[in-house]
C-alpha cells in the first residue's frame, strides 16, 4: 500500500548529507551517496526510506527490513542487518523527528490549498484598515478584522476569522476554520484547524434570578514557536492575559480556561482542561484527559499522568497521578494494592463457587 500519497517523498538526500544535518555518525563511509527520499516505520520500511529503533525489541522487525538507512543508538548496531546502512546517534528518536522535517516539509504545518505561497485570495474580506507585511497568504472565505496586523509569511487558511486589533506574527501559520480574537501572536506559531483563540471566558456571578453573566475583557498572549491542535480552545483573561509561553505545545481538544498561564516548553495531550487562573511552569507534561483545578500554581518541570484529577498545586519536579492525583509512586502503591485485593478476592469468589 502506498502510504505517501497525501505527502509525496522528497527529491533525496544523501546519506551523507542527513547525517551532516543531524549531527550523526554515519557508521560506514561506503554508504554515503545512498539517497534517502522518505521515512517508515521498520516493518515496512523500503528503498529509499529511513527509520529508526530504539530497543531490542525492534530485533524481529529488522530481520525483513528493508530501509536504505536506519537510526540507532550505537550499542544497537549490532542488531542492524549488515546490508542497512546505520546512522549512529545518541538521540534516535530526534533524529528521526528532525529527518521527516527535512524530507517532508509541507506536512510540517498549514499550508496553501488554492494557489501559490503568499497568494491573496480575491473571496479573502479584508478589512481596509488591516495592515499585511509581504509574502502572506490567504485563502478565501478568510476575513481579517479592521486594524488587524499580519506578519510577514504567515498563511491565513480557508474561513479563518481574524478579529479586530489581532496582531499575529512572522511565518506563521492559521488553519482553516480557525478563530483568532482578543489576541498576539508571536512568530513561528501554528494554530491548526479549528481552533477557537480569544473567545470569553467562563465567569458568572450568582444573582436573584440566576446566573449573572461577568465581562470578560482580557486578552490572549501566544509566544513564539507554539503550536496548537485542532479544535482546541483558549479562552482571553477576564481582566488580565491568558499567556501561552514560547515553544510550547498543545495537542487537539485541550481546552484552556481564563487568566491561565503556561510556562514555556511545555507539552498538553489531548482533552486536557485547565480551569481559571491556574498558573503552569516551564517544561511541564500534562497526560490526555486530565483536569487541573482553577486558582493552582504546577511547578516547573512537573509530570501529570493521563485522566489525572488535580486538585491542588503541585511542586517543581514532582510527578503525580491518579484521581485526585498524588505523588506517582503513591498512585502506583495503591494500585498494586488494590489489584491485589481484586484478585485476592476473585480467586475466594471462584473457589465458593465450586463448594
Amino acid at each position: 500500500m502506498e502510504h505517501t500519497g497525501f505527502f509525496p517523498s522528497h527529491g533525496g538526500v544523501s546519506l551523507k548529507q542527513l547525517a551532516e544535518h543531524l549531527g550523526a555518525e554515519l557508521a560506514d563511509a561506503a554508504s554515503s551517496e545512498v539517497v534517502i527520499r522518505s521515512i517508515a516505520p521498520v516493518y515496512r520500511a523500503g528503498e529509499g526510506d529511513v527509520c529508526y529503533i530504539l530497543s531490542r525489541k525492534n530485533r524481529a522487525e529488522l530481520e525483513t527490513c528493508k530501509a536504505s538507512a536506519i537510526i540507532c543508538l550505537p550499542a544497537l548496531k549490532s542488531f542492524v542487518p549488515d546490508h542497512i546502512p546505520v546512522l549512529l546517534s545518541k538521540k534516535p528518536h530526534t533524529d528521526f523527528a528532525i529527518a521527516g522535517a527535512l524530507l517532508h516539509p509541507q506536512a510540517m504545518r498549514p499550508v496553501m490549498f488554492t494557489a501559490n505561497p503568499a497568494t491573496i485570495s480575491p473571496a479573502a474580506m479584508i478589512d481596509a484598515t488591516a495592515k499585511l507585511e509581504t509574502d502572506v497568504g490567504i485563502e478565501p472565505g478568510a476575513i481579517i478584522g479592521p486594524g488587524a496586523e499580519i506578519g510577514e509569511g504567515t498563511y491565513i487558511g480557508p474561513n479563518a476569522l481574524i478579529g479586530p486589533g489581532v496582531k499575529i506574527g512572522r511565518n506563521c501559520s492559521i488553519g482553516g476554520g480557525a478563530s483568532v480574537l482578543c489576541a498576539y501572536l508571536g512568530n513561528g506559531v501554528i494554530v491548526h484547524n479549528g481552533t477557537r483563540i480569544g473567545q470569553d471566558g467562563f465567569g458568572y456571578a450568582p444573582g436573584p434570578r440566576g446566573m449573572v453573566k461577568i465581562v470578560q475583557i482580557g486578552r490572549v498572549i501566544i509566544q513564539d514557536n507554539v503550536e496548537i491542535g485542532a479544535n482546541t480552545t483558549i479562552d482571553r483573561g477576564t481582566m488580565d492575559d491568558t499567556v501561552i509561553g514560547e515553544g510550547t505545545k498543545i495537542d487537539n481538544q485541550v481546552q484552556i480556561g481564563h487568566n491561565v498561564r503556561i510556562g514555556r516548553h511545555c507539552a498538553i495531550v489531548s482533552q486536557v482542561g485547565i480551569a481559571g487562573s491556574t498558573v503552569i511552569g516551564d517544561g511541564v507534561q500534562i497526560g490526555g484527559q486530565a483536569g487541573l483545578n482553577g486558582h493552582i500554581h504546577i511547578g516547573d518541570g512537573v509530570q501529570i499522568g493521563a485522566k489525572s484529577g488535580v486538585m491542588n498545586s503541585i511542586p517543581a519536579g514532582e510527578r503525580y497521578a491518579g484521581l485526585p492525583a498524588r505523588p506517582l509512586w503513591d498512585f502506583l502503591r495503591e494500585s498494586a494494592e488494590i489489584a491485589k485485593r481484586s484478585g485476592a478476592r476473585d480467586k475466594k469468589d471462584g473457589s465458593a463457587e465450586h463448594d
